[in-house]
């Protein structure tokens, strides 16, 4: 076995081994975990510790700090498809008399989508310093479970308020910690999570438009050859009423790249939008994606831990002050003279 495919099986070992262990974060040594830990200890035998030391450097430099390699690739996957959509599926709709401002739409919602983007990228998400320490930390009270008073963090030198959290990435304690997104280059906090939820907004119907202006021009394209009521001889010389199917792989032979484009803006609709649902669930019970999944993990680790003469303790979100109050934190979030007169 040459280096160049060890590599590459390696290289595949790798990146399942995070897609699992990002599964399975939730539940501290499961058995899923477990497998995986004991599997790379297992092929770490195999690997040359030269190679293993370059792609540990090689992750831990994409997904552990501050890069603008995944901004870089989501320009580049946006100018992908709208560069298929204006050359092909545009020109071919504007044929087919498609409604102008239709066919616009989609530049619309780009411009939006590229307005929120940069004003979420380069607004300051709510770092805490020293200057602004004393009145972010009267914002919000400790709950006593997710966030405990007096608890200093190592790197900043500086006690933590209620619902923030250090971000490895950025070296900083961001108030009001969401997560940090690589796809922005920033973290998601209090001062600029209206514009990242307005940002996976118009990125959803940015992809969702696109599926539909390109699905409705090859059903047009299907309707007006009058394909559906045809026939085709298949591979044992028999004659068949066209198949869906069959319909797909014609209409992937003539139009292959606006097919694929197709198949990827809905499976991108389909991603984004179950993210924009669980956003917005966010946004309206007020959590943020640190806490969910720190409430998840303590009920879990809690009922690892309970003894059956312990008295079981319930997590209640007191943050949440109604459907309303919570969206309206998001795109303005409090000051400590607004939480005084609550």
């Amino acid at each position: 076995m040459d280096f160049l495919t060890l590599f590459l099986i390696y290289l595949c070992f790798v990146l399942t081994t995070v897609a699992l262990l990002c599964i399975c974060s939730g539940r501290k040594e499961s058995y899923l975990a477990r497998s995986v830990n004991g599997a790379s200890q297992v092929l770490s035998f195999i690997i040359p510790t030269q190679l293993q030391r370059v792609t540990q450097r090689a992750l831990h430099r994409l997904f552990h700090t501050r890069s603008c390699l995944f901004v870089v690739l989501h320009i580049a996957l946006q100018a992908a498809v709208y560069g298929e959509y204006t050359w092909e599926v545009f020109v071919y709709c504007w044929e087919l008399q498609f409604h102008l401002l239709l066919l616009l739409l989609p530049y619309l919602l780009l411009a939006g989508n590229m307005g929120c983007f940069i004003l979420c990228s380069r607004a300051n998400p709510g770092i805490i310093t020293k200057s602004n320490h004393a009145s972010l930390v009267k914002i919000y009270a400790y709950d006593g479970v997710l966030f405990q008073k007096g608890i200093v963090c190592p790197t900043c030198n500086m006690e933590k308020p209620a619902r923030s959290k250090h971000c490895s990435f950025c070296s900083t304690c961001v108030h009001r910690f969401d997560h940090h997104c690589v796809w922005v280059n920033n973290c998601i906090g209090a001062f600029n999570a209206k514009y990242f939820f307005l940002y996976l907004f118009t990125l959803t119907a940015m992809a969702a438009t696109i599926a539909i202006i390109t699905a409705a021009f090859l059903i047009q394209v299907v309707l007006l050859s009058n394909m559906m009521h045809g026939s085709y001889i298949d591979d044992q010389g028999r004659e068949r009423a066209v198949e869906i199917l069959f319909l797909i792989q014609h209409l992937f032979l003539t139009f292959p790249r606006i097919v694929f484009m197709l198949g990827f803006v809905i499976l991108l609709t389909l991603v984004l939008g179950a993210y924009c649902c669980f956003s917005l669930y966010l946004a309206l019970t007020n959590q943020t994606s640190n806490e969910w999944y720190k409430s998840r993990r303590y009920r879990c680790s809690h009922h690892l831990t309970l003894q059956p003469h312990d008295r079981q303790v319930v997590y209640k979100n007191m943050y949440s002050r109604g459907v309303w109050t919570n969206l309206k934190e998001i795109f303005k979030p409090p000051t400590v003279l607004e939480r005084k007169k609550k």
